[in-house]
């Protein structure tokens, strides 16, 4: 669940949901490069190399739940593949606005059924073969066609009708039916003479061979689980390479220890799981040679309810407790969640009050529920609905089931997050004034029970992208796994007729202003039915060492964050310390340095619509 990224976009990146079977046993050493780089011994430590080389070190909370973006949802995952693949378009670092990124420019036939991208000649994959749109169309005539392929992302394609490249700088899409997210397809285009030798995508996360053959700004080199991720600056890049030789993602799975590294100089960032607590910001304001980034996050921080795990062929699982199938239950809950309370003591005034499933700072698709629609805090009235609903307190104190049991919910919860741990304590106070017991479950891998439906409730957030589509695809009847056995797109269980209408509706919308209408609906619909409860809007709290970046760049650049972008703007732009080129940014402030965007052609839209997600998760992870 990358809590996008799961903690987890994609989900957390939080919190991380959907694991890949990181290297199942048979999925066989398959060449997936040019050739192999033997790391040094300090590289092989994840300290990048020697000889002089300018590394930028990023410490992360989070692990790599597949190199295969054919697989990837946590945040760490997807911002590796940004920074390794090329997508068809990117986001303007400094408004999110649509610009070229692999598709130089594109526009769509009168009645939006075709679109036409224009694939740049200029890019080339770093074996040295020229990406074509060849590429671009295999990929995603597999996702179209292979289900383990389609994991990650198969949302953007389920409309496709066809996908060819009439030659190499033309690629044109045929759509079932018209698709609101033609200019923001979140897919890494891959290197069809690579990826076309893989047999199984469903368990192949592309982690045994090195160099990883990519057309980013970066080359990955190297991979250890659960220690490290480096990668070599690509010094041919299309727009340009980026200042520091190297990238390494240093895993901390404590974060106090994480920022200690940074105090010490051994890392150069620092953005906790996904963002520092407040006392870990705190304590290193007043740090010299040390700034901290402190702005409106991309994030939501919800509790999730389990509505009745099942697969698409009917099948129920897993053991969430029956009560929660009862709305007015769920309901209940919430509205014995005190926000403010978690705002102002947990997160300490670094976030917003939660209600609707995109964040504030979207503010074309943020929802606030009316005055009557609220589902404020009131103990009282959540008891009185708890007694309609049937589940009333004995002398004892302790509400029963109908079973006649004693309700006793189970919360998973991440335990490399300390935010999850005081929310849980607060819950344990506020719901046992209602006479219901909690127990946390705070596991380092909260996949496995996740995705058996073995939890009544757990901590939950994304990272929602400049268009929402993905995030809200992952409630939709679609996303649900075919059977029990398999990893559905999914990340509750949620399948609702009403929401799944209103999803078809907004996907086919171009009208800007009426497609938020819907999406808004959207979270509405989520909100009532109390399977999701938002919590809160984390800001985006990270830092980094001045004495080693001297600028890089936010997203937006007014108050915007730097790990976990919609783009690869931050580790491409960073310029190290030592440099002499100013790179048009502040070392103090994090300033967008300057980019250069080519024309954008858009035939028959009257607005350029952005990207989703992630991530993810949290996120997703």
């Amino acid at each position: 669940m990358n809590r996008q990224d799961q903690h987890g976009s994609r989900r957390t990146g939080h919190r991380s949901w959907r694991t890949r079977l990181l290297a199942a046993a048979g999925a066989g050493a398959l060449l997936l490069a040019s050739g192999t780089l033997a790391p040094s011994a300090s590289a092989q430590e994840g300290d990048g190399g020697g000889g002089g080389d300018k590394v930028l070190t990023v410490a992360v909370a989070q692990s790599v739940d597949s190199l295969s973006p054919f697989l990837a949802v946590r945040l760490l995952s997807t911002s590796i593949h940004r920074l390794t693949y090329e997508y068809l378009t990117n986001y303007d670092p400094k408004d999110n606005h649509v610009i070229p990124g692999l598709a130089t420019e594109w526009k769509s036939s009168p009645d939006k059924l075709t679109w036409t991208y224009t694939i740049r000649s200029d890019s080339k994959w770093s074996d040295g073969e020229q990406a074509t749109a060849e590429d671009a169309a295999w990929t995603f005539n597999k996702m179209m066609t292979d289900p383990g392929a389609a994991t990650a992302n198969g949302s953007f394609v389920g409309n496709f009708a066809k996908v060819t490249a009439p030659s190499p700088t033309r690629l044109v899409i045929r759509l079932k039916k018209p698709q609101a997210t033609m200019t923001a397809l979140d897919v890494p285009i891959v290197p069809k003479h690579v990826w076309e030798k893989v047999d199984d995508f469903s368990k192949f996360n592309n982690d045994k061979q090195f160099p990883i053959v990519g057309n980013g700004p970066f080359v990955l080199t190297d991979y250890k689980p659960d220690s490290y991720v480096r990668l070599k600056a690509n010094k041919d890049f299309w727009r340009g390479a980026p200042k520091f030789d190297e990238l390494v993602f240093r895993y901390y799975k404590d974060q106090d220890a994480a920022v200690a590294a940074l105090r010490k100089g051994e890392v150069s960032f620092v953005a906790g799981s996904p963002s520092l607590t407040p006392a870990q910001a705190d304590s290193l304001k007043d740090e010299e040679n040390v700034h901290v980034n402190d702005a409106p996050g991309r994030r939501f921080y919800a509790l999730a309810t389990n509505p009745g795990a099942r697969a698409k062929d009917g099948t129920k699982f897993g053991d969430g407790d029956p009560s929660l199938l009862d709305q007015r239950v769920r309901n209940a809950l919430f509205m014995a969640v005190d926000r403010k309370a978690i705002v102002d003591k947990v997160f300490q005034g670094h976030a917003v009050e939660g209600a609707g499933y995109i964040p504030p700072r979207f503010s074309s698709y943020f929802f606030e529920p009316s005055a009557d629609q609220k589902l404020a805090y009131d103990p009282e009235a959540a008891a009185k609905l708890l007694d309609e609903a049937g589940y009333r307190t004995n002398a004892d104190g302790k509400r029963r089931g109908k079973d006649g049991k004693p309700l006793n919910y189970r919360v998973l919860c991440h335990a490399t997050d300390p935010n999850d741990k005081a929310v849980g304590k607060y819950l344990q106070e506020w719901w046992g004034e209602l006479g219901i017991s909690i127990t946390l479950d705070c596991l380092d891998n909260v996949t496995d029970p996740w995705l058996a439906g073995e939890y009544d409730l757990a901590f939950d957030g994304w990272s929602v992208n400049p268009d929402p589509d993905f995030v809200l695809s992952i409630h939709t009847c679609d996303a649900l796994p075919a059977t029990p056995k398999d990893t559905g797109a999914t990340d509750n269980f949620i399948c609702d007729k009403t929401y799944d209408e209103l999803y078809a509706k907004q996907l086919a919308e171009y009208d800007a202003g009426k497609r938020a209408k819907i999406v808004k609906q959207m979270q509405s619909r989520l909100y009532d039915t109390g399977y999701m409860n938002v919590m809160a809007y984390p800001n985006a709290v990270e830092a980094y060492r001045t004495d080693q970046i001297k600028s890089i760049t936010t997203m937006p650049s007014d108050a915007g964050n730097i790990y976990g972008q919609d783009g690869y703007w931050s580790w491409w732009s960073a310029v190290p310390a030592d440099s002499g080129d100013s790179g048009g940014g502040s070392s103090s402030t994090g300033t967008v340095i300057g980019i250069a965007a080519g024309a954008v052609v858009l035939v028959g839209l009257g607005v350029l619509f952005a990207v989703r997600r992630r991530a993810s998760a949290d996120d997703r992870e």
